[in-house]
């Protein structure tokens, strides 16, 4: 701990006034653990690493990292120490960008440009705005899929209004099932973007930061709002999922009767023959 104070003393004598931060959602996981072998980090839960002479990485299970401070040459070379740890890598990485800003005499907030204004830099604050970055930016994923999910249900339920039925096959509709249960599983499991952050637990002096920021991100609100949404989903398709299985019953029982008949003619004519 004496060693990561004295890093961060060093780095935060080098750091300017305002920073840019920089989160990016690179893959489905990282294997945070395999990272914590190299240089001595700064915070495990979440990984907190410093970087070069003046920037911090901060990196989290659930395929985000936050970069403080970083230039495009930086970058680069993190993204590629981080690479081998990354399960199910993004082809084109989802960016979400702002700044930091130390202001001692200034209350913890943000401006309509995206600044987020700090009193001093510690390792807990570089986590928790992490955090609050982190969460937003895989909010605004799965608002982007929960999205293409709501077009492609819409041409299902206007089949459904106009003739009568559902228009699609089974499998389509599992498939969308198991869209949504994998997205209730990663916000609730993994990203647990509802709940505050753990390291609140040992640094209430930062829980007024963490509330603004949550609040100016409107994490709460957009993760209700896609409970919401998935919960439409998932009962929209299984009631899609429904009429296509009575259907397919129905279809069955036809088949039934319909061999029946046809034995039932085949004796008649030996009977008659």
């Amino acid at each position: 701990m004496a060693i990561a104070e004295a890093k961060l003393a060093v780095l935060t004598a080098q750091l300017p006034e305002t920073m840019p931060v920089k989160a990016l959602y690179i893959g489905e996981r990282i294997d945070t653990r395999g990272l914590e072998t190299g240089d001595a980090p700064w915070g495990v839960s979440p990984l907190t690493l410093p970087f070069g002479d003046s920037s911090v990485g901060v990196l989290f299970r659930y395929g985000v990292v936050v970069l403080f401070n970083f230039n495009v040459d930086l970058e680069q070379r993190f993204l590629e120490h981080v690479a081998h740890h990354v399960t199910g890598p993004l082809a084109a990485p989802e960016v979400d960008n702002a700044r930091l800003q130390v202001k001692p005499e200034a209350e913890a907030q943000t401006d309509l440009a995206g600044t987020i204004f700090v009193r001093n830099l510690t390792v807990e604050c570089f986590q928790l705005v992490a955090d609050a970055l982190g969460k937003s930016l895989i909010l605004a994923h799965y608002e982007t899929r929960i999205g293409g999910i709501f077009d492609r249900i819409e041409p299902l339920a206007a089949t459904l209004q106009e003739k009568g039925r559902a228009g699609t096959h089974g499998n389509t509709l599992m498939r969308l099932i198991g869209d949504v249960l994998l997205m209730q599983h990663r916000m609730v499991g993994r990203v647990e973007t509802g709940e505050k952050p753990e390291l609140l637990w040992d640094h209430p002096e930062l829980e007024r930061l963490y509330l603004r920021l949550s609040d100016d991100y409107e994490l709460r609100e957009r993760s209700r709002g896609l409970d919401r949404k998935l919960d439409v989903i998932s009962r929209t398709v299984e009631t899609l999922l429904g009429l296509v299985q009575n259907r397919t019953s129905l279809r069955v029982e036809w088949y039934i009767l319909a061999l029946i008949v046809a034995e039932l003619a085949l004796s008649i004519y030996s009977f008659l023959h």
